[in-house]
């Protein structure tokens, strides 16, 4: 599996972190767990089986690109929530995601979320929160909104573990 991802200027970045850092200390489920030097907030913007990181190498052109991460927005399935903070959706963001897209051609099935048109852009907080622990880690963010700025695009290889950052 390979991911294009958008990364955020430092002040964003320390400021989901911020996040991530409270909800360990609450011992509760956080991205913030992950020690992988490649682990940090972005924006998920294409997941596809493979990608070729020079197919979409000059989208990173249209960066830098401002960004607001606003409220919390979750995702659900079977008792587990996945706890985020929600990107607003502007017309440059989806025009970058169109990009993205439109270069990889469309998402196999399990990864159709991320086509046009279904695509939700958020940052991921925390994974695997059942209802008690998903009050709690509400109670513990913060989630105030973030003036961010859209200053990277990196290309994931979840296989390799390795990134390539294209800006």
């Amino acid at each position: 599996m390979f991911s294009v991802e958008v990364t955020f200027d430092a002040a964003a970045e320390d400021a989901v972190r911020a996040d991530w850092a409270r909800l360990i200390e609450a011992a509760l489920p956080s991205s913030g767990r992950n020690p992988s030097p490649s682990n940090r907030p972005h924006v998920t913007v294409a997941v596809r089986d493979d990608v070729d990181p020079s197919v979409v190498a000059d989208v990173a052109d249209i960066l830098p690109l401002p960004l607001d991460l606003s409220g919390v927005l979750l995702f659900g399935r079977r008792g587990q929530f996945v706890l985020t903070r929600q990107v607003v959706v502007t017309q440059a963001l989806l025009d970058l995601h169109r990009q993205v897209a439109h270069r990889l051609g469309p998402p196999e099935p399990r990864y159709a979320n991320t086509a046009p048109d279904r695509w939700s852009p958020h940052v991921t907080l925390a994974r695997r929160l059942d209802a008690d622990r998903l009050a709690h880690a509400l109670a513990v963010i913060e989630a105030p909104l973030i003036a961010a700025e859209a200053i990277g695009l990196r290309v994931w290889d979840a296989t390799a573990k390795q990134i390539t950052t294209l800006r």
